[in-house]
C-alpha cells in the first residue's frame, strides 16, 4: 500500500512540477531580482538583417508571406529577404521570381529543412538572422519590436510568439485546443525569459546573431530548437519578445496535427541526445533548471507519471479505506471523460472540454513519437502539414 501511495504522490508532483510547479518557482525568484530594461532603439543602432524562409511547395500561401514580408517596418537598405525552396515541384518558384527584391535560393535535390538553413545562411551577409516559416504572417513592426533586444551584448536570439488564428471551415476542430496550448506556452515562455533565456525557440518566428550560429546535422528534425539552445549553451540570453508574432491557422484536421506532434515528439528525444551539455547544472545552472523542468520533462518523464498515476490510484481506490484516493480517482476518469467527449459531438464546441483533449492528446503524442524514435524512421525531410481554410490576416502589434 505504502508503496503505491508514493508512486501516486509522486506521479501527481512530477506533472504539476512540469506544466506548472516550476514555473511558479521562476516568478517567485524572478520578482526577487531586478528586472531587464530594454535600452531605447534609435535609427543609428539599427543593424543589418537577413530575413529567411524555408519553403517547399507553398504555391497557394507564398505570394501572401512575400507580400507581408516586404511591407515589415524596417529601412529597406539593411534588410535582405532570402527565399529558399530545395525540391519544391509547384509554382512557387514562378511566384517568388515576380518578386526582384528577394533572394531566390533552389537545387532540385530536397535535403530537409535543416540543410535549406544551412544553405540560407552561408548565403546571409548581414548580422542579425529572422526566420520565419512560409504559412505564416508577421505584424507590421515585428522586426523592430526583434531588434531592439540586441541592443544587449548578452542577447544571442529573440523568439517571437506563435499565435493559432481561426479557420473559416472548421473553427473548432482543432484550432480551439492548438489555441488554448500556445497561449499556455507563450505564458511560460514569458516567464523562462525574465528568469533567465526561451529554451527553444518555434519555427515560426525566431532571430539570432549570425556570428552565433552553428551549423546543424541534415538529419535533424527540430532545427529552430536545438539552434536557439546550441546559442544559449554559449552564454546567451534567448529573449521572449511577445510584440513580434508569427499568425498561422491550425492543421486541417485532428489527423494532420497528431502527424505534426509525433513528429515533434520524436525530434524532442533526437534533441535530447544533441544537448547532453545542458545536463550540467554547474556550468548552466538556470538554463539547465529550465530546460530540464520545461523540455526535458515533458518529454519524458510527464507522459510515464500519467499512465503511473492513474494505476496506482485505480489500485488506491480498490484497496484503500481512505477517500481521498477514491475523490482522486473519480476526478481522473471525469478528466478523461471529458478528454473522450471532447474529440466530437457538440459537446466539443465547449472550450473547457478542449483543455483535458488536448493535453491528454499532446501525452499520447509523445509516448508514440518515442517509439517513432526508437524505431528511427523519422525522416529529416518534413511532410509539409495540410492547415485549415482562410487566411490568416496580418496583425499590427498588440497593446499590452
Amino acid at each position: 500500500m505504502q508503496f503505491w501511495e508514493f508512486v501516486f504522490l509522486l506521479s501527481c508532483f512530477l506533472v504539476f512540477y512540469n506544466y506548472a510547479g516550476y514555473a511558479l518557482l521562476a516568478y517567485v525568484i524572478t520578482l526577487l531580482t531586478r528586472n531587464r530594461v530594454i535600452p531605447e532603439t534609435t535609427t543609428r543602432d539599427f543593424p543589418t538583417v537577413s530575413f529567411i524562409v524555408a519553403a517547399y511547395n507553398e504555391e497557394d500561401f507564398i505570394e501572401k508571406k512575400i507580400l507581408n514580408s516586404l511591407s515589415l517596418d524596417y529601412p529597406a537598405s539593411l534588410i535582405e529577404f532570402i527565399f529558399i525552396t530545395d525540391g519544391s515541384t509547384d509554382k512557387t518558384n514562378t511566384i517568388i521570381r515576380l518578386f526582384p527584391s528577394v533572394k531566390l535560393l533552389y537545387q532540385a535535390e530536397r535535403g530537409g529543412k535543416s540543410a535549406a538553413l544551412n544553405r540560407a545562411v552561408n548565403a546571409a551577409q548581414n548580422d542579425i538572422l529572422i526566420f520565419s516559416d512560409a504559412n505564416t504572417t508577421l505584424n507590421t513592426d515585428v522586426i523592430l519590436n526583434i531588434v531592439k533586444h540586441y541592443q544587449d551584448e548578452k542577447t544571442g536570439g529573440v523568439a517571437g510568439e506563435k499565435k493559432v488564428m481561426s479557420p473559416s471551415d472548421k473553427p473548432d476542430e482543432v484550432g480551439t485546443g492548438e489555441g488554448l496550448y500556445w497561449k499556455y506556452e507563450s505564458l511560460l515562455k514569458k516567464i523562462d525569459s525574465k528568469f533567465y533565456s526561451v529554451v527553444g525557440a518555434a519555427g515560426e518566428l525566431f532571430s539570432i546573431r549570425r556570428s552565433l550560429y552553428e551549423p546543424v546535422p541534415h538529419n535533424l528534425i527540430l532545427d529552430d530548437f536545438v539552434i536557439s539552445l546550441k546559442v544559449a549553451q554559449k552564454g546567451y540570453r534567448i529573449i521572449y519578445e511577445p510584440d513580434a508574432y508569427a499568425a498561422e491557422l491550425p492543421s486541417f484536421s485532428i489527423r494532420d496535427e497528431q502527424k505534426r506532434k509525433i513528429r515533434i515528439a520524436a525530434g524532442g528525444f533526437q534533441a535530447i541526445g544533441m544537448l547532453t551539455r545542458l545536463f550540467k547544472f554547474w556550468k548552466y545552472p538556470r538554463l539547465s533548471f529550465l530546460y530540464i523542468s520545461h523540455r526535458l520533462m515533458r518529454w519524458t518523464v510527464s507522459p510515464l507519471c500519467l499512465v503511473l498515476a492513474f494505476v496506482s490510484n485505480l489500485l488506491l481506490y480498490m484497496t484503500s479505506v481512505s477517500n481521498l484516493y477514491k475523490i482522486t480517482f473519480i476526478l481522473q476518469l471525469a478528466f478523461y471523460l471529458m478528454a473522450a467527449i471532447g474529440t466530437s459531438g457538440t459537446l466539443s464546441r465547449f472550450k473547457l472540454l478542449k483543455l483535458p483533449y488536448y493535453f491528454t492528446f499532446m501525452n499520447v503524442s509523445v509516448i508514440q513519437g518515442f517509439f517513432r524514435y526508437l524505431k528511427g524512421n523519422q525522416s529529416a525531410i518534413w511532410e509539409k502539414a495540410k492547415r485549415s481554410s482562410g487566411l490568416a490576416p496580418t496583425h499590427q502589434t498588440n497593446n499590452k
